[in-house]
């Protein structure tokens, strides 16, 4: 479990991550080192908004249960730390510690302040530790890349080996010219531009938080795809913050992709439905993956908010949390390659509360018994709609409040509908209904939907959709039920896991 106190319980999550105190946003610096996961953020030590970006740090043995540790890397009167990565640099390139300790090494945006003789600018800059992420020094030689910008951040840097060399490639943004820019690197410190790409997509906002990975497709290492993923804010599928991806190749200087839909800066969103999205909910923001994570795996992690009304959400003492981590690969479906996803499970083993097989589902909400209600659970469903024009389960119901997961087979449509969720009053966007198309399989709906006190997250096919959603009810507002429209469907398995 995460860090609790306290401190505004009511909504506080069981299993994603918060800090224990004050304002986070993206997840930054993601590492895998010596048997131990780093989550690095954006962090306000000092209040419950945005403010004093520095970098706050937790760390786990499993992406299930986390520590928090004291701030990483503070901001100053000269600069902000704003988001980028961490690599583990085992050959010592930079020459930040000893062939027998390899530093860890992070490289972040310096936001300048008025203080700084680089006022105004964003540029990139590096700090490193050699007692395993507990202390961190900031190089004497930042920044280490600076274009003069105003809007250059967010760097992900990765080791690559390939044909065109073994080097450092660095994949940050211009951000209001919603271009991703490559540079490689020997050493981390000096810095060679290689390539642009963009804008491309959704435009509706800046671009940030890029990241750029090879997968195998349907597990098969002789065929693989390189993923570049970009976060974008506003323009998102659902409405403010989003986050895309692309599909191609990646030649150790420029990446290619196979699945632009648009290129340029785009006006007219008719398109948006057909782009690659992570999500389809309003709060996946900034997702990143980690770097070194063990046997191959690539795993990513989102802010579980949106820029919208993120300053907004009513938590006290602590705001915003991260997602669940998940596992990513690429898959066929449709004869088309898509990005899946699947959480790290925190109910794996767990044996359901309830359960309920090959029940016909008569027109009409269906109510579980109280063992099967919680504010924290998993829920397995898989539905045949039938004859039935909408099917679906009603979430964190009670009184009037009810968050409501909403499937029509006429439409192939999977909804989520947060309207009457509870305090959604906080702010005017917040009330919504987040939609994706979801074919059936087999003439099936397969669900797998986590709870968490403060947030909903459905993945629709396994992991071919996924919709992510905060929720603010009342405690009381527990109870879970199924129900048809329209005529019958089949309940074909549900369990209910605390």
């Amino acid at each position: 479990m995460t860090t609790t106190t306290a401190l505004g319980c009511q909504y506080r999550p069981q299993h994603h991550y918060t800090a224990d105190r004050n304002w986070l946003n993206d997840p930054n610096g993601l590492l895998y080192a010596n048997g131990t996961y780093h989550l690095f953020y954006q962090h306000n030590p000092s209040g419950t908004v945005w403010g004093n970006m520095s970098w706050g740090h937790a760390t786990s043995p499993d992406l299930l249960h986390w520590d928090e540790q004291p701030v990483a890397i503070a901001c100053d009167e000269q600069e902000a730390i704003f988001s980028g990565s961490a690599v583990l640099d085992r050959d010592n390139t930079s020459g930040f510690g000893t062939p027998d300790n390899p530093p860890l090494v992070a490289i972040y945006t310096s936001a300048y302040s008025l203080a700084s003789p680089l006022a105004g600018r964003q540029a990139q800059s590096l700090a490193y530790s050699t007692d395993g992420g507990t202390t961190w020094t900031k190089y004497v030689g930042n920044p280490v890349a600076d274009r003069g910008s105003a809007d250059f951040r967010d760097p992900k840097v990765f080791w690559y080996d390939g044909a065109a060399g073994s080097y450092w490639v660095m994949v940050a943004v211009e951000a209001v010219d919603r271009e991703v820019v490559l540079y490689k690197s020997a050493d981390l410190k000096a810095w060679e531009y290689l390539s642009t790409f963009g804008p491309a997509n959704a435009t509706g906002g800046v671009w940030e938080c890029p990241d750029l990975f090879d997968l195998p497709v349907d597990g098969d290492a002789g065929n693989t795809q390189w993923v570049l993923v970009v976060n974008l804010n506003p323009g998102g599928i659902a409405g403010g913050s989003g986050g895309q991806y692309f599909l191609g190749t990646f030649d150790g200087v420029a990446f290619t992709s196979e699945t632009t839909v648009t290129e340029g800066l785009q006006e007219d969103d008719s398109r948006m439905p057909e782009y690659g999205w992570l999500d389809w909910g309003r709060d996946y923001y900034a997702a990143v993956s980690f770097s070194n994570a063990p046997d191959g795996r690539r795993r990513m992690i989102g802010w579980m908010n949106n820029w919208q009304y993120g300053a907004g959400t009513p938590t006290s003492g602590w705001r915003s949390a991260m997602s669940l981590v998940r596992d990513v690969s690429l898959a066929t479906r449709g004869n088309r390659v898509v990005l899946v996803q699947a959480a790290v499970d925190p109910f794996d083993g767990g044996a359901p509360v309830y359960s309920d097989a090959g029940t016909t589902l008569e027109p009409g909400t269906h109510w579980l018994p109280a063992e099967a209600s919680g504010d924290v659970l998993r829920i397995d469903a898989e539905i045949e709609p039938r004859e039935a024009r909408t099917v679906g389960l009603l979430l964190r119901a009670g009184g009037a409040e009810q968050t409501v997961l909403s499937y029509e087979p006429g439409t192939g449509v999977l909804s989520l509908d947060r309207t009457a969720s509870g305090n959604t009053g906080f702010h005017e966007t917040f009330a919504s209904v987040e939609s994706v198309a979801v074919p059936l399989e087999d003439g099936r709906l397969r669900l797998r939907i986590f709870l968490d006190r403060c947030s909903v997250e459905v993945f629709a096919q396994d992991g071919l959709a996924t919709i992510t959603d905060q929720v603010f009810p009342e405690e009381a507002s527990t109870s879970l039920a199924v129900f048809a429209e329209g005529g019958p469907a089949t309940l074909v398995s549900l369990d209910v896991v605390r």
